[in-house]
């Protein structure tokens, strides 16, 4: 955040967040893919409520039902709870029948939905969307009227890893809108924290400007990528 002058206030909330994804549920005609990391529990909360308010039904995967589960936290989004669906895509399916995952899959399948089931009405659902997701929704038709919320780091999706994704929805005339916010601390935080802590030297690491550190700091230590140091 130190390359951000404007420190904290740069960057909207999560509230922010789930102010704007209520706007594009409530406008979807169509199945809404928000694509987001499943480890991003504050960001899956945030898609959670914005379903709850537009009434929605939140679809997530395997993969994230287990996420969720590991965090232990019941008070957010679980695959048992009524409003969210689990769905597994044909990809998944193969490798938990590879894998020998039943018991995995079971234990998260009392809200299994079929795909048949969305094809019905894809607009009364949010898929918390990964690329292994793509074969499923082109095969049910559901890239008609969708929706992709790019809801993660914008420098991702300029990376050539994600080439195949920007060339899938330019064809499949899916409109893309970017909803994030930063997950790292501002600059606020870091002084509260520094000052709080008190430590002897302050190491940057984790950030494209370390010098801007000694803006804040009388006792930063700079070393380089790869560098061996005592402590």
């Amino acid at each position: 955040m130190l390359s951000r002058t404007e420190g904290n206030r740069a960057f909207p909330s999560e509230a922010d967040i789930e102010e704007k994804l209520v706007d594009i549920f409530k406008a979807a005609k169509g199945i809404t893919l928000v694509h987001t990391s499943a480890q991003n529990i504050d960001r899956i909360v945030s898609i959670f409520r914005a379903c709850k308010r537009t009434g929605k039904k939140l679809l997530i995967d395997l993969y994230a039902a287990v996420i969720l589960e590991a965090t232990g936290n019941k008070h957010i989004p679980q695959s048992y709870w009524p409003e969210v669906f689990l769905y597994v895509p044909q990809k998944q399916r193969i490798k938990i029948k590879n894998n020998e995952w039943f018991d995995l899959l079971n234990k998260h399948s009392r809200n299994r939905i079929f795909i048949e089931k969305i094809q019905e009405m894809p607009s009364n659902y949010v898929l918390l969307f990964r690329p292994v997701h793509i074969h499923d929704i082109e095969r049910a038709g559901l890239t008609k009227d969708a929706v992709y919320v790019y809801s993660q780091w914008e420098g991702y999706w300029k990376q050539d890893s994600y080439s195949f994704l920007r060339e899938w929805i330019k064809k499949c005339s899916i409109p893309k809108i970017s909803v994030h916010t930063s997950g790292h601390a501002g600059v606020d935080v870091l002084k509260q924290l520094a000052k709080a802590l008190n430590p002897a030297k302050i190491v940057p690491i984790h950030t494209f400007v370390p010098e801007k550190y000694r803006e804040l700091y009388n006792n930063v230590e700079l070393h380089d990528d790869g560098e061996y140091w005592e402590v």
